[in-house]
């Protein structure tokens, strides 16, 4: 089965390369190298490339695996944490509960 390609606004895709940018960024502030990371992590060293390009089709748990290996496994509990909108509108239903 072949995967579908994974197609983003640029907006959002600047998000991506922003975190794949961050991976980089960890593992060389490490002084770790690519093979060394993508070993730990279980994947291919092409996988790890694309993570740090912040490519779109990476599996969450290649993205998770990675964080792992560098210690932010906790950054990945940060990811829809806050739910800002979602409290609003709960918030509006409420308010509009209580004004029935």
């Amino acid at each position: 089965m072949q995967s579908k390609k994974q197609v983003l606004l640029p907006r959002f895709q600047k998000i991506l390369e922003t975190m794949g940018e961050n991976v980089r960024l960890a593992r060389k502030r490490r002084k770790l190298t690519t093979m060394q990371v993508s070993e730990r992590a279980g994947i291919d060293r092409t996988t790890l490339y694309y993570i740090e390009k912040g490519n779109a089709s990476v599996s969450i748990g290649a993205y998770f695996n990675v964080l792992r290996v560098l210690g932010l496994q906790d950054d990945f509990l940060k990811l829809a944490a806050d739910d800002k909108l979602g409290r609003k509108l709960q918030d509006l239903k409420l308010i509009a509960k209580s004004n029935d």
